[in-house]
Order: structure tokens, then sequence, then C-alpha cells
């Protein structure tokens, strides 16, 4: 069974080819900045995404009609359970309109629907960034005009958990573990049952990470926003894409910054340590949410791949339960594996 994957970003598409679970093609399409430019909406990106596409896979001597099935990234859609849902209208409806947030990722399902529909064969998304399965008291803020809302890297999350269930004899609903996404954003996420009860906001909670500020003293925050010393764009930008790391260091690039501590740089260690602080916190802070109770605590994301932080960071955290290291983001297989799923029966698709 072939299903194609697809994953958008804002410069690049990547692609895959599965066959059952083994790896046929994968390849990462580079589109220039100045192609982009001219092609400021996500419906305009479209035809050219899509003949991107199907000019590698010609390359490639490969033809979707062997294809059974073709999964996209999820995008910004409205909050939703975990799963492989089908791609039918409602869903491209509001990716096309960025009602819930304009992303490249939204074209994701756009591009699915387009060869599945010359085709005849179905359309997936699965565990997109918008999958919200908090509890109720994750939900309040502690200020009433301020919800709480669940935005987290879902994909990699589910799909490590997946694993490391399987790693422990167990079925996925019958585990309890803190994840932790390392990334350009990171995301502490505590699971019970397989469901994500409660999680921090990458983009504006929980640690700092290379680019985003993480969460920020409130009152401070609010002086800085009425400083006039920035526009809300310019501090969104700050925060989101400015931040963290970079904002101490000049760069997001964590194996620099190893280089840097490693050569004696001070401050390259100081902030080093306090990212690995932040991100200890907040792991003890999720293993509250599971009252304890946890199978493990897995360390995933692409800051992973380095021994010296995931070490920083068992070294904090060792003592709440066994850690398991799960580097990458393999969201090319898990998105491909969520389709086969339901294409094996062994899950239903579900409606958006």
């Amino acid at each position: 069974m072939k299903i194609l994957a697809i994953n958008p970003g804002s410069t690049s598409t990547k692609l895959a080819i599965y066959e059952n679970e083994s790896l046929l093609l994968e390849q990462i399409i580079r589109h220039p900045d100045a192609e982009i430019m001219k092609l400021p909406e996500l419906e305009e990106q479209l035809p050219y995404r899509l003949e991107s596409i199907l000019e590698t896979l010609r390359q490639q001597d490969f033809t979707p009609s062997e294809l059974e099935a073709v999964v996209g990234r999820g995008g910004m859609l409205k909050p939703m359970d975990s799963g492989t849902y089908i791609v039918d209208e409602n869903l491209l409806n509001d990716a096309r309109s960025g009602k819930y947030g304009n992303h490249a990722s939204n074209l994701g399902s756009m591009i699915a629907a387009e060869i599945a529909g010359a085709h005849q064969i179905p359309a997936f998304i699965v565990d997109p960034v918008c999958v919200d399965e908090l509890i109720p008291e994750a939900r309040v803020s502690g200020l009433a005009d301020i919800e709480r809302k669940s935005h987290v890297h879902a994909l990699n999350i589910k799909a490590v958990s997946r694993k490391t269930a399987a790693e422990i004899g167990k079925d996925l609903v019958e585990t309890s573990f803190v994840v932790v996404h390392l990334g350009g954003g990171i995301s502490v996420a505590a699971l019970r049952n397989g469901r994500i009860i409660d999680v921090n906001n990458a983009e504006n909670e929980g640690p700092f990470s290379p680019e985003r500020a993480g969460g920020l003293p409130a009152k401070q925050l609010v002086q800085l926003c009425f400083s006039g010393k920035y526009t809300e764009k310019e501090l969104l930008q700050r925060m989101t894409k400015q931040g963290g790391v970079f904002s101490y260091l000049g760069t997001k690039n964590l194996i620099e910054v190893e280089k840097r501590t490693a050569e004696g740089d001070t401050e390259a260690g100081l902030i080093l340590n306090a990212m690995v602080h932040q991100v200890g916190k907040e792991i003890g802070a999720m293993a509250t949410v599971l009252e304890g109770k946890l199978d493990g605590i897995i360390l995933t994301g692409g800051i992973a791949h380095s021994d010296m932080i995931t070490g920083l960071i068992k070294k904090k955290i060792g003592f709440l339960g066994r850690v398991f290291v799960l580097p990458g983001e393999a969201e090319m297989e898990a998105l491909a594996a969520g389709a086969l799923r339901v294409m094996n029966g062994l899950e239903d698709a579900k409606v958006y």
C-alpha cells in the first residue's frame, strides 16, 4: 500500500512515499524566496507547489496513479481531537480561509486533496498543531479575559508516544508520559491514556527555546508593550522569532552555543543552562498534572540529537522516572503511519 506524505513549510515542501511502513522516497523541495514572495496568499502558492511535487515525482519515475492514499500536514484549523481526518470540503474551507491562522502547513490538506481528487483516492491529515484534548482545569489561565489554548507539536508527540508505549509492551491508551518536543519551539505535554491533557503553548508559554521567548514576567511584559519601544507586530516578532537564545546570543544554532560553552564562553553557558533549567521545571510541572504516575519521560525533536542537552535535562529530572530519548521529528513517517492505520482498518478516519 503506497502512501504519499506532504509537509509544506514556509520556503520548502517535504514529500515522502511509503510502501506500508517502508520508506521508498523522501525529498525536500526548496522554494526560492523570490518565487514565494511573488505568491503572498497561500492559495496562490497551491498550483506552484503542486507542480513542484508532480515534477519531482516525474523525475523519480513515480506516477501518482500508483498511490492508495495521500496525507498532508494539517495546518491551522479549529481545535480537534487527535487522529487521522478525512480531507473534506469543510476542512478545506477553513484551511483556505485562514480562519484559525495562516501558515504554509495549511497547504498540506489542499495539495493532498488535489492529488487525491485526480486519482479517486482518499486524502487525510494527521494530528495537526490544533489538537486540543485539554482537561477543563488546564484551560483556566488565572484571568477571566484569557483562556489557555492547546497549540502543540502533536504529530511528533503522539508518534513518539506510540513508539515508546510499544517498547514497554503497552498500548498507548494504557500509558502516561511527559513528552518534551525540543525544537525551534518547545512543547512539554502531559499525556494520560494517550491524550494530551495539558501542554504549554510553545509560542507564548513554558521554556524559552532557540527563537521563542516562552513565558515572560507578565507585568514587565505589559510595561514593555506600552513603552513605545516596539509596535505590536515588532514585539510579537521579537517574542516568537527573535526571542529565547537568539535574543541573548545572536544565534539560534545550539551546536554553535554548545561549542562556545565548551570553549569557555560563560554567557553562552549561562543561557544554555537557563534553557535546560526552564525545561526541567516544566517537566516537573507536567509530572504533577499526572500526579507522579508516569510510565516515563520522552525527549524528542531536533535538539534531542544533542547528548549534552539531553544529558543535562536527565540530570535534572531523572528522579521522576525512566527517560527515553527519541531524537528528530519523524513527521513524514508519522503522517504516513496515521493514514496507514486507517487504510488497514486499525483506526476509523475522523470527520472534521
